[in-house]
């Protein structure tokens, strides 16, 4: 608007004005401009550019660069000069231009002062002087109609009425704001920002320009009434000024309290600046009459309370900052109701509570910074709705949780996401590898565990990576040598270990690194960033070496290890030989203890009391497909309680899966009964198990597999096998070895396994043959369990499991305890 406005008037200021259109004074003429500016011209030292080369007396004045005439090309209306770098002092000749209305000298190295003379042109609408080295380096002016020294505003500017724009910015100014100025009624534009000018606030120069549209006072040195304690008399006398759009008045260490009279401002204001300053109390609530406000900037003030909920009744406003004061209470939910915020600046207050979820309604934000608070609680992963942040900070709070997966919505985050300084738990997680456009991410001084995912080479762009004072382990990835634009990195404080990704090198943006206090080991990479940096970068890594000074050098490390390894191997050898010898010892005087007291030398030697094997695991499917679908073709067998199917293991291991039938009552006691069985003996003529799979409504043993079947189809051949005709083919030898094989099992059951074992089942079609013909005695699925208690009294162990007690001893065929084994051999 302000730029409107200011081209709006220069087109004014360049129609003549109907008094002087065709009638000019006898002694001024365009002779006379010609000399003003070529008087102008000799003041110049330096014209790099030759913008100033035909300004002669040959070339027109009117055709001068830079030289505009009126309509009628009778006298100079226009001098403008931009970016031309112009070295010299503004000649006070220029005031012989009486009919200029416009001088513009924008960004060139003028020097001195501007002349007092200039107040002379009374036509003169816009004095435009921008860039230039008035009183100091880098300063510029913009005055509007009239000015005459830098070293205080003079009084005598009351004498020009016309004045519409007056912007003295960023100059040295000292003094007071005149009062004159209040008889240039039409002025909307007060611009002294950045000077040192000093007094209370202007308020009756406020009150008598009612057409100000901005007043700009920030950064000088002005207090506001009562010494600096009373900010009422201004905001009331602004009430007079109904169209004022922007009020600064920044750093200005103004005291008092914000008045309830600045909702008097109720017209069109949309930019409040009252930041850097020493104002307490509260927000009034008035303040929320200022409907169309945009920008709200109450930050570095000492104002106290909580944050009115009211306050999101600025349904327009853009920008709220109200940081570095001392606020108190919750963040008010109501102001998920901004639907145009873009910027939320609330840190370094001591707000507590929870954030609220509603702030991920602020669909349109930018930037959220809620940091060095007291916040509590998880962040809520409703943030992750705010896709357009580019800046997120919630550090020095005390968040707790982890870390959620919807942050990765955030893809538009270009700036920093910063969570440092919070209780955060859990793992890093994986999904900030999505945040492409971040360039710096500070996750530093949580309880964050995990490893570092390579995937986080995908944040190209990332600058700085600071995941120190966690918990993090494991190994740094080698893909961190991708981050090309990397220029600091710090996991100091972790639990890291493993070497250094010599890929590091390989980034050349990267000057800070800090691996410090870490468990890493072996030698420092050499090249790219770690030929420049100290040992500070690698404090408390007690198994590195490398060439960094402070350091100590891998030669001499080696040797150490070298020599400790030597050690080390020496003492576990002595170690390992005692203990062995210790082993060998004890199973001998057991071994010798057997053989006292069974007779037998040839007794097989005993396994361990306990014996604890690794079964393999099986699943119902592997055992469907080992079995194909428990297929009646591969039916091997069948008794009371279940079936025995032949199968192949995946690795081609045949094997016999014997399948219970669990709609017969005691098929689960049988179950258990024999696996309590199998894992406690160990002996060549008793069969093993391999391994059992066990399902509510499922249950299986799985058993090697026995090419020669059971005794009793060896000795009760059925016809249509492969032997002619129903009599046994086993010769008197290979019965007689059988009959050996079955009483040295049972003799092992009933004298020398860690549990006494009743078979109460034994019986030809419970005795397998394996490959060589070596019997092997099975199913015991109602075998009785027997333990010696005291002075050899015997007990039924019947408390492991389901008991068998109330089973029958025996099937058909059962071979009673002292049969005799004749029949065998028939």
């Amino acid at each position: 608007m302000f730029l409107f406005l200011l081209q709006c008037l220069v087109i004014i200021a360049e129609q003549p004005i109907s008094g002087y259109q065709h009638h000019y004074p006898p002694h001024h003429s365009l002779q006379t401009d010609r000399a003003a500016l070529l008087a102008f011209k000799k003041t110049i030292s330096s014209d790099p550019y030759s913008v100033l080369s035909n300004w002669n007396e040959v070339t027109q004045v009117c055709n001068f660069t830079g030289v505009r005439c009126n309509t009628k090309r009778h006298r100079v209306t226009k001098l403008i000069l931009r970016n031309a770098e112009l070295v010299g002092m503004l000649s006070p000749l220029i005031a012989n231009l009486t009919r200029l209305r416009v001088l513009k000298l924008v960004n060139n190295n003028f020097s001195g002062i501007i002349p007092p003379e200039f107040s002379s042109l009374q036509h003169l609408s816009l004095l435009w002087l921008e860039g230039e080295q008035f009183g100091r380096p880098d300063t510029r002016f913009l005055l509007s109609s009239y000015q005459t020294c830098l070293r205080e505003i003079p009084t005598e500017i009351g004498n020009c009425p016309g004045i519409w724009n007056l912007a003295l910015y960023n100059n040295q100014l000292t003094g007071e704001i005149p009062f004159s100025i209040i008889n240039a009624s039409l002025m909307f534009n007060l611009d002294v920002e950045y000077n040192h000018l000093k007094g209370e606030l202007p308020s009756e120069i406020a009150a008598n320009l009612p057409e100000l549209l901005y007043l700009h006072l920030s950064y000088n040195n002005m207090v506001s009434h009562d010494n600096n304690s009373n900010l009422v008399p201004f905001f009331t006398a602004l009430k007079n000024c109904t169209i004022l759009d922007e009020l600064e008045l920044a750093g200005m260490e103004l005291g008092g309290k914000l008045p309830s009279s600045i909702g008097q401002l109720v017209g069109s204001l949309t930019s409040l600046l009252l930041q850097e300053n020493r104002i307490a109390g509260s927000i009034p609530p008035t303040l929320v009459n200022l409907t169309r406000l945009t920008v709200l900037n109450l930050t570095y003030n000492f104002l106290s309370g909580t944050i009115p909920a009211e306050i999101s009744q600025l349904s327009y406003l853009e920008q709220l900052f109200l940081s570095h004061n001392f606020f108190t209470g919750s963040i008010p939910v109501a102001m998920g109701q901004f639907r145009h915020l873009g910027l939320l600046d609330l840190s370094n207050n001591r707000l507590s509570g929870e954030i609220p979820k509603s702030l991920g309604d602020l669909i349109q934000l930018n930037f959220m910074f809620l940091n060095h608070n007291l916040l509590t609680g998880a962040i809520p992963p409703s943030l992750g709705q705010c896709e357009d942040l580019s800046k997120l900070d919630l550090s020095y709070n005390n968040l707790t949780g982890n870390i959620p997966p919807e942050i990765t919505s955030l893809r538009e985050i270009r700036i920093f996401l910063n969570l440092s300084n919070n209780h955060l738990e859990g793992t890093l997680p994986i999904e900030l590898s999505k945040l492409e456009n971040v360039q710096e991410i500070d996750l530093s001084s949580n309880n964050l565990t995990g490893i570092v995912f390579p995937q986080i080479s995908s944040c190209i762009a990332l600058r700085l990576i600071n995941l120190s004072h966690n918990f993090l382990r494991g190994q740094l990835p080698e893909t961190l040598g991708d981050l090309k634009n990397l220029e600091a990195f710090d996991v100091s404080g972790n639990l890291l270990s493993g070497t250094i990704p010599t890929s590091l090198n390989k980034i050349h943006t990267l000057t800070f690194l800090n691996l410090s206090c870490n468990n890493f080991a072996g030698t420092i990479p050499s090249g790219g960033i770690f030929d420049s940096v100290t040992n500070l970068s690698f404090l408390h890594n007690w198994e590195l070496c490398g060439s960094v000074p402070g350091i100590p050098s891998c030669h001499r490390k080696n040797n150490f290890f070298h020599v400790r390894a030597y050690l080390i191997t020496f003492f576990i050898v002595i170690f390992v030989t005692v203990f062995i010898a210790a082993i060998c010892c004890v199973i001998g005087c057991r071994r010798l203890k057997t053989i006292i007291s069974v007779g037998n030398v040839e007794t097989e030697t005993k396994s361990p009391p306990e014996l604890i094997h690794n079964f393999p695991r099986i699943t119902y499917k592997e055992l469907s497909e080992a079995t194909g679908g428990f297929d009646e073709q591969r039916l091997v067998g069948s008794g009371s309680y279940g079936r025995v199917y032949k199968g192949i293991l995946p690795d081609g291991t045949p094997v016999a899966v014997k399948v219970l039938h669990l709609q017969t009552g005691n098929s689960t006691k049988s179950f258990i009964r024999e696996c309590q069985v199998l894992k406690r003996i160990r002996h060549r003529n008793l069969i093993r198990i391999i391994t059992a799979c066990s399902l509510p409504d499922f249950k299986a043993l799985v058993l090697p597999y026995m090419a020669n079947g059971s005794l009793d189809s060896r000795l009760y051949p059925h016809s249509g096998t492969s032997l002619a005709s129903g009599s046994s083919d086993l010769s008197l030898i290979q019965r007689v070895n059988i009959c050996s094989d079955i009483a040295e099992g049972m003799a092992y059951l009933h004298h020398h396994s860690p549990v006494r074992v009743i078979h109460c089942d034994l019986k030809p079609s419970n005795v397998l043959l394996n490959d060589d013909m070596t019997a092997l005695v099975a199913d015991f699925g109602i075998a009785r369990l027997v333990m010696t208690a005291g002075a050899g009294n015997a007990g039924v162990v019947e408390n492991m499991g389901s008991s068998t007690a109330n089973m029958l001893c025996g099937s058909i065929g059962y071979i009673a305890p002292g049969t005799d084994f004749s029949f065998l051999l028939i």
